[in-house]
Formats: structure tokens, sequence, C-alpha cells
């Protein structure tokens, strides 16, 4: 097998105060990201997604073989389809399939199994992962799947949010009627459902808090 050529990696180099500057501003902007519900119809231009959807694509993979497809639908009804099937299992689930407990953790975010932003919102991007490829036919093994395809969703929401864009994680459970809408092959699973767009302007949040530095890090010095 050929190997990848090797290139010079060309560091980005800063000195500490603009180390401190950068870091202080991404967390800020980080900050700020919210889950958005209410979303407004106005339109986002086609290239702003692309570069988005490119900038997911950067992230690592499992021997860098970026197992993902990004599905960006802004057929209305396609996405009106997509909704109604998303909207029978969420109810589904709100009725019966969550635990007590769960409803419960859910309560103070005021959620429930209606998801009008599926058609409000300009875009969705349906994000599938590929158990394995398919080249001429033959199975071809991917690795850390669900690893590397949630890194990328990462960089996806962190590239959103950077255009002054709202998304939302949003997880139909079982998912499979999205594989089926979409007409997506065999190798592909669904693994998010994200609209993005810009937050209407009556659009509310919940005030919620990030935990800590010393609630989620551990340091071993």
């Amino acid at each position: 097998m050929t190997k990848y050529p090797f290139i010079p990696y060309a560091q980005l180099h800063f000195n500490p105060e603009e180390q401190a500057e950068r870091v202080d501003s991404y967390l800020e902007l980080m900050q700020k990201r919210r889950s958005v519900r209410h979303f407004s119809d106005k339109e986002v231009p086609r290239s702003i997604i692309e570069k988005i959807i490119q900038t997911a694509g950067t992230a690592p993979s499992g021997a860098n073989k970026q197992p993902w497809t990004f599905c960006i639908i802004e057929n209305a009804e396609l996405k009106k389809q997509i909704r109604e099937m998303a909207e029978e299992e969420e109810k589904a689930s709100y009725s019966g399939r969550m635990s007590e407990e769960w409803l419960r953790d859910l309560e103070p975010l005021g959620t429930d199994w209606e998801k009008p932003f599926i058609t409000t919102a300009p875009y969705i991007i349906v994000v599938f992962k590929k158990v394995y490829d398919l080249v001429d036919s033959e199975k071809r093994n991917n690795y850390y799947v669900n690893e590397s395809v949630g890194l990328a969703c990462g960089f996806l929401l962190s590239a959103i949010h950077n255009a002054g864009l709202v998304s939302l994680t949003h997880t139909p459970s079982p998912m499979n009627f999205l594989s089926k809408a979409l007409n997506r092959p065999e190798n592909e699973r669904p693994f998010l459902l994200i609209p993005i767009g810009y937050p209407a302007e009556e659009a509310m949040v919940p005030d919620i808090k990030r935990k800590n530095l010393n609630e989620i890090a551990v340091f071993y010095s």
C-alpha cells in the first residue's frame, strides 16, 4: 500500500499574551453557544453552509477514513416528511419509552415531542456515520466510527456558532426513518439531526449554567 507523502507541519506561532487573548476570546464565544428550538425562516447563503460542512470535515478520524456523510436538506416537502416521522417517534418516546427519571430531567428544559424547528429552519443537516465503506461493492472497514463522527459534529456545531447561526442536536429515537427518507446506502446509519439557521426574534432559551472547571477537570502534576 502506498504511504501518504509527509510534509512539514505549518505550526501557528503566538506569544503568551496572544495565546491568552485567543483562548479567552474563543471561550467567551463558545460560552454563548446555546441549543435553540425557535428558528427564523430567514435564508442563509448556501456558500456559508458549504464552508461550515467543510470545516466539520477537517475533524480527525480513525485511520483518516472520514466516515461521515452530511445530508443538507432545504426542500420544504422533504423537511415536512422528516418532521412528521420524527414527531411520531418522539411522541412514542414521551408517551412511554422514556423513564420517569428521564422525563423529570427534561422537564426543566421545557422540551416535548413537537419539533416545529425541522420545518421552520432553512436547513436541516442529517449526519450519517459510515459503519464501513463500499468500494467497488466490497466492504472496507472503518475504525473508531462513533468517536470520529462525534468529533466532526463538535467541529460542525462550533463552526455554526462561529458563523452567527444557531443549531440544535436532535436525536429522535429510533432514527432509521432518516435512512429511508433520504435513501441512504446500507453502510450508513443516522447519527444526528441538526437544524441550522437564525434564531427567531422571540427565541428564548433556558438559563442553564455550565459546570465549573473543577467539576469537569482533574489535573495530575
